[in-house]
């Protein structure tokens, strides 16, 4: 473990967000992150547009012998206010090791959502995937890929061919595969996320199961299942990409979607589709979509 203490610096309340972000790049911040400072919710921008919070916390994290007075001193220069500001050490750990210690195993039914350092559970049917936190999107904690799961372990996936839109760890290709899946296409815009489902089903025993690749170059064959956990606007946008890709009958799983939203991305599929069943965990909701 590293000895190393880094600086920080927060403006509590920050009015001009992008003057104090060009502000802590010149004076050399190693990171610069955004947090809301009033508890005030931020639900899907329009295309193109990056609201902020009304009121901003912005944090930015220097080398050990920084001068904070100096960065202090051109923040008020912009107006920040001195008492808005606070600085401090953050000691450096070994953050991977600090994971280990907290995350605990993740059960959907059957499924176990493992990291590599903890024993699996030894039920006969527990069905084991291994995942531990990496570069993208997806260890099975949040409610929309816990929902896809849940859905996946009760579906009969024997034989199907099954695509996983928007993959980002793999789990869900993983999961549909350990479930019996016949073939699994993982497919995202990302390449860091297609680099890590390769990964992980290497880890996981499926990667002649699953095969994934970006949007771009990866052209599936119509699924028996797709399996989409994205967020509502483009759910609605992809409608043809995802219809295209579906078999006559076969069935279309949404996820992502605040249940606020869940009435028009359902109507949006509409006449070709029609909501089966939707669950809900927390505000997010999951829906089955079939032909009609």
């Amino acid at each position: 473990m590293s000895n190393t203490t880094w600086q920080q610096l927060s403006v509590l309340r920050c009015r001009d967000v992008a003057a104090v972000e060009q502000c802590l790049q010149a004076q050399g911040a190693l990171s610069i992150s955004l947090e809301d400072a009033a508890d005030q919710a931020l639900l899907e921008p329009d295309p193109g547009q990056h609201p902020l919070w009304s009121q901003t916390r912005v944090s930015a994290l220097f080398v050990a012998d920084h001068d904070l007075h100096s960065t202090r001193a051109m923040l008020q220069q912009l107006g920040v206010e001195a008492a808005d500001m606070v600085t401090g050490a953050v000691p450096d750990q070994d953050w991977i090791r600090a994971w280990m210690q907290h995350y605990r195993p993740l059960q959907c039914g059957r499924l176990h959502i493992c990291p590599s350092h903890l024993h699996a559970p030894g039920a006969d049917d527990a069905v084991v995937i291994r995942l531990d936190p990496g570069l993208a999107f997806g260890t099975g904690t949040h409610p929309t890929t816990q929902l896809c799961l849940q859905w996946l372990e009760q579906a009969d996936l024997s034989g199907k061919v099954v695509i996983d839109y928007g993959c980002g760890s793999g789990i869900l290709a993983i999961a549909a595969a350990r479930l019996g899946a016949e073939l699994v296409y993982a497919v995202d815009h990302d390449a860091q996320a297609v680099q890590a489902t390769r990964a992980n089903a290497r880890n996981n025993q499926v990667e002649q199961t699953v095969q994934a690749g970006l949007t771009i170059e990866l052209r599936p064959p119509p699924a028996d299942i797709v399996i989409a956990n994205i967020i509502a606007r483009p759910l609605i946008t992809l409608k043809s990409t995802l219809l295209g890709s579906l078999l006559p009958h076969g069935d279309l799983v949404l996820s992502g979607i605040l249940s606020p939203q869940a009435d028009v991305v359902a109507a949006s599929y509409l006449p070709e589709m029609r909501r089966q069943q939707q669950w809900q965990m927390d505000d997010w909701i999951c829906m089955q979509l079939v032909g009609n």
